[in-house]
């Protein structure tokens, strides 16, 4: 799923509405197609149910691991990643599959065992519901900047409250 250099809306919410299987109608973009590493993209924007999203896409495998630090690294706190449609349980499914690959002969998996493993699912694009933004800047990768990213947009959220 390719979003190119332009953020059209319309084309994004049946992109999430197909990938997803959520129903979100965006009101506000706050950054759009905001560097977030080496190869990928992310934007992140509010819905009218008052949430703010984030999407997280681009060309390279992206994992569930990669799209957590990613999260991090924007500034954001995550509270829900959406799976696939359709697949509920994605993510554990996959952290089941994986470990019963590495140890088959292991009967009994808990959530426990797989909790590494999952996050080696294939998870591109992502979509993300964010908790709060951590000090009210979401960040961008930069190269030239000191500590390799810089502000790309200021925004005071904390889900349940919107200044």
């Amino acid at each position: 799923m390719d979003f190119g250099n332009h953020m059209d809306v319309a084309y994004v919410q049946k992109a999430l509405a197909a990938r997803f299987g959520v129903q979100l109608v965006i009101d506000r973009v706050v950054a759009r197609n905001i560097a977030a590493g080496l190869a990928a993209k992310a934007s992140v924007f509010f819905a009218t149910d008052g949430q703010l999203y984030c999407l997280v896409y681009g060309p390279s495998r992206l994992l569930l691991g990669d799209v957590k630090k990613i999260a991090v690294r924007i500034g954001l706190r995550a509270e829900t990643f959406f799976p696939p449609r359709g697949q509920p349980e994605y993510f554990d499914e996959f952290g089941r599959q994986k470990f019963r690959e590495i140890f088959p002969g292991f009967g009994r998996i808990t959530d426990r065992d797989i909790m590494y493993y999952r996050t080696l699912a294939p998870y591109n694009p992502a979509l993300i519901l964010v908790d709060e933004v951590k000090d009210g800047h979401i960040y961008q990768a930069d190269s030239d900047a000191r500590s390799g990213w810089r502000v790309a947009a200021k925004c005071q959220y904390h889900r349940g409250e919107v200044k």
